[in-house]
């Protein structure tokens, strides 16, 4: 069975990650660039959830990465709500608001099945023990 050794291992950051080029792509259309504070507060949260998973993830602690995690999804719902602005002011057609809505749903799912199994497993994290802890896939992802 796969380990996630690091936090580009987790699927939950590769959508981030994903989302955070989408999002730039999406803001550079010509009207959308011009708002610069909309431009560059949906870009600075969208970079805040790939960003906190992995920060929380090097903390080496459930706490701290439940934490992290909750922050990240946080982030997500601001996105999502600043892409209503988005739409709202016709910067975005519908099938693109659409689709950025759905990808941060499922990683707002993602992430609060993380938080989830982060309170429930006996694993504390690397730093409470002597050798690296390695967090299934398995049991991360097929929530």
């Amino acid at each position: 069975m796969n380990k996630i050794h690091c936090f580009e291992d987790l699927k939950v950051w590769q959508k981030a990650r994903a989302l955070n080029v989408k999002v730039y792509q999406l803001t550079l259309n010509e009207t959308f660039s011009k708002d610069f504070g909309l431009k560059n507060q949906i870009r600075n949260a969208s970079v805040s959830i790939s960003s906190n998973i992995a920060e929380g993830f090097e903390r080496n602690g459930n706490k701290e990465f439940s934490q992290f995690l909750s922050i990240a999804k946080g982030s997500a719902g601001e996105v999502r709500s600043q892409l209503y602005l988005a739409k709202d002011l016709e910067y975005i057609p519908e099938e693109n608001f659409q689709t950025l809505v759905d990808d941060l749903k499922e990683i707002s799912k993602m992430l609060n099945g993380l938080i989830r199994y982060l309170k429930e497993t006996e694993l504390k994290g690397s730093k409470f023990m002597e050798e690296e802890v390695e967090y299934e896939r398995a049991s991360l992802f097929e929530l």
